[in-house]
């Protein structure tokens, strides 16, 4: 804080942050130059506060069929702001109106799963992440969209083929499955 007049004997600071523990010392002045500081004050904890800081880089996706992953980067303890933090996951399919909230109440959290037999796979989620405390809801993160899980491929590949090459060997070869919006890409293939 500023330097305070010398018949002042109390001082309010600041921009402090809630819900963290602060020790004071005071130390005098002159223009001789500055004497040794005051020994600490007991710790006193600041109160608490709505969070201020939403979740950063959402993101997600992947996961099984009939499941939408959502992920997020943890808010660290000290922006927490107070007891009782935990998480805000809010989702809609795209273009919907009606947002899904679910709770999520532990601090170290980092991922949410929404399971439903009604999701088609590899459909895109409107989701935002946003924090609570014991002291009500705070900020929301901006939106993200995030994809279902994808569905297992529903064609085999076609023009399987072989070739002898040695005594051991045989070659095998086939075409590719195309690309599907319901399905996805093809990661791998088994040859059996």
């Amino acid at each position: 804080p500023e330097v305070i007049n010398g018949r002042t004997h109390k001082a309010t600071v600041v921009d402090l942050s809630p819900w963290v523990e602060y020790e004071f010392r005071v130390v005098a002045s002159n223009s001789v130059g500055i004497g040794e500081p005051s020994r600490p004050s007991a710790l006193l904890k600041t109160k608490a506060a709505v969070p201020a800081v939403a979740p950063t880089n959402i993101g997600g996706g992947g996961g099984s069929r009939s499941e939408l992953v959502i992920t997020w980067e943890p808010v660290s303890e000290e922006l927490q702001n107070g007891e009782g933090f935990g998480y805000l996951v809010m989702f809609r399919p795209l273009g919907s109106t009606t947002w899904t909230k679910a709770v999520v109440a532990s601090v170290e959290s980092s991922k949410y799963v929404y399971r439903n037999e009604s999701i088609t796979p590899l459909s895109p989620f409107e989701v935002k992440v946003g924090v609570y405390n014991n002291e009500g809801e705070g900020t929301l993160s901006s939106i993200s969209i995030i994809y279902s899980g994808e569905d297992e491929p529903q064609m085999a590949p076609a023009g399987a083929s072989a070739l002898s090459v040695s005594a051991a060997a045989v070659e095998v070869s086939w075409l590719p499955i195309p690309w599907n919006r319901h399905t996805g890409r093809v990661l791998g293939y088994e040859v059996r």
